[in-house]
């Protein structure tokens, strides 16, 4: 059985936990999450199996682990592309996207799954975990409605919105037979959720605010009734 091999005993713990958790990634892809052993985690890392329990203890710490990792992952890069960008509405097709992205090339159980196999604790860790994802969703859908982009809303009904419009279009970007089709489904997708909380855009895409909707509004109907 081949040996991760690194520089130090601590990078070597790290080299061999990591392939440990993509191990567990692919084989939560390919096959799901029932039937799912530690045996299988270690053959599929190439590794022994007594030494995935040096790392962890169950599936459930394993799973835990996991999830934590990615979630982490998650927002490092949602981090990275929401640099620079200052309109909320763009935020959103930002957050959008990569969660999309991030949907299609994981497959963590739903919630009631996961609090069947987890500990109380261990749940509510990983509960906390995502709820510093929710905070960026909530945070973006705050500022849209302050800065006047969408129509105030409860911030709670419209995140759920948004997620609800994401579990099914991660599906069908997954599904796409080339890239091209998959950008234009994502694409879509971005725009169905935008303009579903509200927003609106000028001919060029470019999100407006609420009173220069309601302005191109009045001055179609000021030319119609002049027109007429």
């Amino acid at each position: 059985m081949p040996r991760i091999s690194a520089a130090t005993n601590a990078a070597q713990r790290e080299n061999t936990k990591r392939a440990i958790l993509e191990s567990f990634g692919k084989l939560l892809y390919s096959r799901g999450l029932p039937g799912l052993t530690m045996t299988d985690v270690a053959k599929n890392a190439g590794i022994g199996r007594t030494a995935v329990y040096n790392y962890f203890a169950d599936m459930g710490e394993l799973l835990v682990a996991y999830a934590l990792d990615e979630t982490e992952r998650f927002l490092h890069e949602l981090d990275e592309g929401l640099a620079g960008v200052t309109n909320p509405i763009d935020q959103l097709a930002v957050y959008i996207r990569l969660q999309i992205e991030d949907l299609a090339r994981r497959h963590l159980p739903p919630g009631p799954a996961m609090r069947s196999m987890l500990s109380p604790e261990s749940y509510a860790r990983l509960g906390k975990h995502v709820s510093e994802l929710q905070m960026v969703l909530a945070n973006i859908l705050s500022d849209a409605i302050t800065e006047k982009y969408i129509p105030e809303n409860d911030i709670r009904e419209l995140a759920m919105l948004v997620h609800g419009s994401l579990s099914s279009s991660a599906g069908r970007a997954e599904d796409a037979p080339d890239v091209q089709t998959r950008e234009r489904q994502i694409q879509s997708t971005i725009r169905f959720i935008q303009k579903g909380l509200g927003a609106r855009f000028d001919a060029d895409g470019n999100p407006l605010k609420i009173e220069e909707t309601q302005a191109n509004k009045s001055e179609k109907t000021t030319d119609l009734t002049v027109a007429s």
